[in-house]
């Protein structure tokens, strides 16, 4: 644990004080047995005695009472402390992640071709020029409705969001998850044990007069759907793909990303979350990895793999690989999707365990994102526009646009 917060950049001194206080719990814990069982001792020995040496016992008695109460009371603070330490701590860092920050990265693949456009002869546009040209974004009237990092689709863009969405869940429930439609608020034991009020907490929306988290991705509210509860080992692997909408601070990202979709406050997704037996995790780990590559590589765009660096890891994640698409008027891959192997960080915060065989035990938790909508339209638009405005529709979208094989500019669609 030391070396796994040492890679992170956390705290290590938080693994020796939890250690700490499970000492002082196991030997309060050891204290009040003792006492408990002395009490009890004494409380038989106090009936068969008379005169003074029952008033003596009955003396002792009392003592007795005080000092279990107050072992009981010491035993629950240290309990309580080593809780409060242990929600602290990130997962166990596993030892094949790139030990170093954001850029520390190993590219594992890369897939696809990046068009040269000067050798088509001309310059891209940017997806917020396409897509106001589509008339299927509008950023100045989110910024109107709703501030800075919010936005509409309108016209082809609604109608883009809801092809990916309805593709990425035919792809989804193709391959065996269950299609679910998540709630976007919880409650705390939900966004805890989820592991986002650690790190991510300064990104996270809280309601105070509810008590409630608007969720950043349905992991959470899929990860807490079988909170306290015992999963019977043949029933496993279970898979559901939730869509919901994602609420985000972007707290920090003052100046980043400020023009158009890209990083916004506001998006819908399409999320794959697995619970399998720990031995499986990373096997499944590799097989939510390949359903994304398949679904960008049918969105035919250019991308790349990495294996992200420990301490740019959500704190959930012993592992995290992300797809990276190209986009072209920025010059480098973004983040597309990710995949992220919990291990049994998140089922031991949650209470979620599997029978095996006779023993009951953690289970292993996996998210994979499939299809984050803002994003994706961005890597669409720039990677399929031509040169009169226009952008082609990858033929895995294109049942879901009725047939439609090229957005049109709005002008032009008009005549």
């Amino acid at each position: 644990m030391r070396a796994s917060q040492r890679a992170r950049g956390e705290d290590v001194a938080l693994v020796d004080a939890l250690l700490s206080a499970d000492e002082r719990r196991r030997s309060s814990g050891v204290r009040f047995d003792e006492l408990r069982a002395e009490q009890k001792a004494l409380g038989k020995l106090i009936p068969k005695a008379s005169g003074d040496e029952k008033s003596e016992l009955l003396k002792k008695a009392g003592q007795l009472a005080a000092d279990v109460k107050a072992a009981d009371a010491s035993k629950d603070e240290a309990a309580a402390e080593a809780q409060e330490l242990l929600l602290q701590l990130s997962n166990l860092v596993h030892p094949d992640v790139p030990v170093g920050g954001e850029e520390d990265f190993v590219t594992l693949e890369t897939h696809g071709t990046i068009r040269d456009f000067a050798a088509e002869g001309f310059e891209p546009k940017d997806h917020l020029e396409l897509g106001t040209t589509l008339g299927a974004i509008d950023v100045e009237r989110g910024a109107k409705v709703s501030g800075s990092r919010f936005y509409f689709l309108t016209g082809v863009g609604a109608l883009l969001e809801l092809a990916l969405v309805n593709a990425a869940m035919a792809q989804a429930t193709a391959a065996g998850f269950t299609p679910m439609l998540t709630p976007a608020l919880v409650r705390p034991q939900a966004m805890a044990g989820t592991g986002f009020l650690g790190q991510a907490a300064q990104d996270v929306y809280h309601l105070d007069n509810d008590d409630l988290y608007l969720v950043g991705t349905s992991e959470v509210a899929l990860a807490a759907y079988h909170m306290e509860e015992i999963i019977d080992g043949d029933r496993l692997p279970l898979r559901y793909a939730g869509f919901s909408p994602c609420f985000r601070r972007e707290a920090g990202s003052h100046g980043k990303d400020t023009r158009g979709i890209f990083r916004v406050h506001q998006f819908d997704k399409v999320e794959m979350f697995s619970y399998v037996d720990p031995t499986d995790s990373q096997a499944e780990h590799q097989r939510l990895l390949d359903w994304e590559k398949q679904w960008l590589t049918s969105l035919e765009l250019p991308f790349r793999v990495i294996d992200v660096a420990s301490a740019d890891l959500g704190s959930s994640a012993a592992r995290k690989f992300d797809c990276e698409a190209w986009v072209p008027t920025q010059g480098k891959y973004r983040e597309l999707t990710s995949t992220s192997d919990c291990t049994e960080f998140q089922s031991r915060r949650l209470a979620i365990r599997m029978r095996d065989g006779k023993t009951v035990k953690p289970l292993a938790t996996l998210n994979g994102t499939l299809c984050a909508v803002p994003r994706t339209i961005v890597a669409i638009l720039e990677n399929h526009q031509q040169a009169d405005g226009s952008v082609r529709v990858p033929e895995v979208l294109r049942p879901f646009l009725g047939g439609r094989e090229i957005l049109e500019p709005v002008a032009k669609a008009a005549k």
